[in-house]
């Protein structure tokens, strides 16, 4: 990931340091392991748990083995003598690739979980100061009915507690090791070793192993990190439509001495939004990837490995970036109530057409008979300067039932607020 797209807590979880300080956590876990069924000595187990490693060697080895692991483990023998004949012992490469990874996966989930919760608290608050703002809720683009502001929002914090459960979720299926040897077969690592091991590795037992972890858990965190971005990209999308000149009801942060074109100095774009969507199609992009890497040759080959150098950290990159951008949007967006209520009153009073049938039914007519009348109405709204009450006003079958106040009654903004607090308080808001 470029580092304009990388901040420093998950930069700092998938370097090269991280990485190699993890493998030698996993080796000395299974030696750990190792000793207590009395394969290695503790006097052995002494030297070994000061084993070190250095990364200029890794890098020398690396050049000649052209194996990671080789290099790494050449290197560590270096720095423990003799006793490191044990390191290593009965196992093969992906038991320390993928006890790596996942440890690695979760230090990286919990800060994905820590960035949506942030979201989520800033969003909620966001939803409370605007719960009773009215704005034009719109249907293939088109003005609909009023509803608030603060009930979109309240739409958004629910979807980012499904995220955040999904997150955990994905979390649990990765949260597992395996040391079981080459295939997975445990000729060379019993079964009792593997438990020991991941316990203290903090790792839950995958049952039953190839020589690899299976990649369907790897395919589900990497599709939930993209449902999440999913998601995010819908807000971001309604934040730019929002704030299109024509609508200019939001508008995302503008800091002081910002441009918005090389060209046009008095554009603010929705720049912010724009780049969340860019990244969210990568993220989809990533999880198409990681679903292809399910499905490998028998007990494993390696066709998924040099995706998952990619797709893997990226997509933790991109979402904590995401995450956190879209955190700044939403802190600082601008809401503009007054464009909201003029945009409200733009198509003359047809958003209260439904309540006009509705009073129609009440009053003896049938559905069809008063959806009939007032589309007519409404229809005719649309190509006159006159508003849609005016209208109303003169068709003698509505103001037969509708007189005079009955009608004007029914043109009240406060109708579509009315249950808005008991929405909020469902939502346990």
């Amino acid at each position: 990931m470029i580092d304009r797209y990388s901040r420093p807590a998950m930069k700092w979880v998938w370097s090269e340091k991280t990485k190699y300080d993890i493998w030698l956590k996993v080796e000395l876990a299974v030696c750990e392991a190792w000793a207590n069924q009395g394969a290695i000595l503790q006097a052995s187990m002494a030297r070994i748990r000061k084993a070190s490693y250095s990364m200029a060697e890794v890098e020398e080895a690396f050049a000649e083995t052209k194996h990671d692991v080789t290099a790494f483990l050449r290197s560590v023998q270096k720095n423990v003598g003799p006793d490191s004949r044990f390191i290593h012992l009965g196992l093969t490469s992906s038991d320390i690739l993928d006890n790596a990874l996942n440890l690695q996966l979760l230090q990286a989930t919990d800060i994905l979980a820590e960035d949506l919760d942030l979201l989520t608290k800033v969003v909620t608050t966001r939803a409370l100061e605007h719960k009773h703002t009215l704005i034009m809720a719109r249907t293939h683009g088109v003005h609909a009915e009023p509803t608030t502001f603060g009930m979109k929002l309240l739409v958004w914090v629910e979807e980012l507690k499904r995220s955040a459960e999904r997150l955990q979720q994905a979390r649990k299926q990765i949260a597992v090791g395996k040391v079981s040897g080459a295939v997975g077969s445990h000729a060379t690592v019993p079964p009792k070793v593997e438990e020991l091991a991941c316990k203290r590795l903090g790792l839950a037992v995958a049952p039953a192993s190839t020589q690899i972890i299976q990649r369907d858990r790897y395919a589900q965190f990497i599709t939930t990190l993209a449902l999440i971005g999913a998601s995010l990209e819908k807000f971001a999308t309604e934040i730019r439509a929002l704030q299109r000149t024509e609508i200019h009801e939001v508008e995302e942060p503008f800091s002081e001495g910002q441009t918005g074109s090389s060209a046009m100095p008095h554009k603010r774009n929705p720049e912010l939004s724009e780049r969340v969507c860019g990244l969210a199609r990568l993220l989809r992009g990533y999880s198409v990837t990681g679903l292809e890497n399910v499905a490998l040759w028998h007990e494993r080959d390696i066709s998924h490995s040099s995706a998952e150098r990619i797709i893997i950290p990226d997509s933790c990159y991109a979402l904590d970036y995401m995450l956190d951008l879209f955190t700044h949007i939403m802190q600082g967006l601008r809401v503009f109530a007054p464009r909201m209520q003029k945009n409200l009153e733009a198509s003359k009073g047809l958003v209260f057409s439904q309540r006009i049938l509705l009073a129609l039914i009440e009053k003896g007519m049938t559905r069809q008979d008063a959806y009939k009348v007032v589309q007519k109405a409404a229809m005719a709204t649309w190509e006159s300067d006159g508003s849609f009450k005016d209208l109303l006003r003169k068709d003698k079958v509505i103001t037969k039932h509708l007189p005079g106040k009955q009608l004007d009654d029914l043109f009240d903004y406060r109708y579509y607020t009315k249950y808005v607090d008991e929405v909020f308080t469902r939502a346990g808001l």
